[in-house]
């Protein structure tokens, strides 16, 4: 796997992934100027949320729930000191849909993070990472 970022501006940059060739807008906020990006941390948070919620909603699917909407809310705690590395992460999943069964996102989630998602197994090794799910009714 391969990617590489290039300079735009400022600290603006572009990253483009060799897999996909998808571009990616990375900035940091500069003297109260909004960002024209997201910056590297938020897209480590990310990375993370989407590689498990592409293995829950395929686990789900796969299950057969009825799932209508899916959305992982990432906290992250940081070091007040530079370098202000994650403390702590907190993953909220919130599943929406009808009739679904929390025993079956439980077990989504738990294979997910413990057997198929390569990003979380990479942060936990750095950052104690926890997880919350709830389930609404749609």
């Amino acid at each position: 796997m391969d990617a590489a970022v290039t300079w735009k501006h400022d600290l603006v940059f572009s990253g483009l992934g060799s897999g996909t060739n998808f571009p990616v807008a990375l900035g940091t906020h500069i003297d109260g100027v909004p960002s024209e990006g997201a910056s590297p941390l938020e897209l480590l948070l990310m990375g993370t949320a989407g590689c498990t919620a592409m293995d829950v909603i395929s686990i789900l699917q796969k299950k057969r729930q009825q799932v209508t909407g899916f959305e992982i809310r990432v906290h992250a705690d940081r070091a007040d000191e530079h370098p202000r590395v994650f403390t702590h992460i907190t993953l909220e999943y919130v599943i929406t849909g009808r009739q679904i069964d929390p025993e079956s996102v439980s077990h989504a989630i738990d294979l997910s993070l413990e057997k198929y998602c390569s990003a979380h197994a990479m942060m936990s090794k750095a950052v104690p990472i926890d997880h919350t799910f709830r389930v609404v009714e749609a």
